[in-house]
């Protein structure tokens, strides 16, 4: 046997190897390099495109889909309202009538509301102040679960209108309840509040200089029916304190609702 040939084989052979885990080494530290850029690089876009955003929310990374029953008011809870006439516009929403037209709050204006509404209205600590459209004579609530809102969705659930006449003085509404929210599945990671931001910027939705005034976790209907919704982990985004998105937690798509 030539040692000397045998030497130099496992010489080379080592040489080989060792080359070879210093290539997967180095593939591995690039790896990680490149995926620290990614996380740190929709940051840097947004302030190359001078696009500014609030402190962002530390919620936890973990949600659920849940599923709640439209709820049908019985004639028992309808007796207890007062100062009001309420009927059913259909078998999920009930329809009430001041009997004397309400005031406006002159200050305190959000406060006040929410607290009228929790004395005057069935469930009405289940709500909060939305919007006060003077344009269009209405002020929306929408119901809340575990303190997150439950936003605007298709089949108009989940909400309270109370209409304005021409004075703007509260003189009726509209209301509708979701009841029996079950949890549908065990908790899943949900999008970052930063992801939910680039996946605007990515769809041009943020033109430069824009500001991100509000971002906060809620639910959207992921699938309205009459007699039930499911729910889904919604990121709210408001730009320019004026444009509403909506950015679904899980998968990311993006709903544009206009106006606040």
């Amino acid at each position: 046997m030539d040692w000397s040939k045998t030497k130099t084989i496992f010489i080379i052979t080592f040489l080989i190897l060792d080359l070879f885990l210093a290539y997967q080494f180095l593939e591995k530290r690039d790896e990680g390099q490149l995926d620290m850029i990614a996380e740190i690089s929709i940051e840097e876009q947004l302030a190359e495109e001078k696009i500014t955003y609030i402190s962002l929310p530390k919620t936890p990374l973990k949600e659920s889909y849940f599923n709640a029953k439209s709820k049908v008011f019985s004639d028992e809870e309808m007796k207890k309202v007062k100062k009001q006439t309420v009927t059913r516009l259909n078998e999920y929403v009930l329809q009430g009538t001041f009997n004397e037209p309400v005031s406006l709050p002159d200050s305190n204006v959000s406060f006040r509301l929410n607290q009228f509404i929790k004395e005057n209205i069935l469930y009405g600590d289940s709500y909060e102040l939305w919007d006060i459209d003077k344009e269009n004579k209405t002020i929306t609530f929408y119901q809340q679960y575990k303190g997150k809102i439950i936003y605007d969705n298709a089949s108009g659930s989940a909400m309270l209108v109370i209409h304005l006449n021409d004075q703007d003085e509260m003189v009726s509404y509209e209301q509708s309840l979701l009841s029996n929210v079950e949890k549908m599945d065990d908790s899943q990671e949900i999008l970052p509040p930063i992801k939910a931001i680039e996946n605007l910027f990515q769809k041009n939705e943020l033109t430069a200089g824009s500001k991100v005034t509000k971002v906060e976790l809620g639910y959207y209907t992921f699938a309205p029916l009459s007699s039930s919704q499911v729910l889904t982990p919604t990121w709210h985004i408001v730009v320019d304190e004026k444009i509403d998105y909506f950015v679904n937690a899980f998968e990311g798509q993006i709903i544009k609702k206009g106006n606040s």
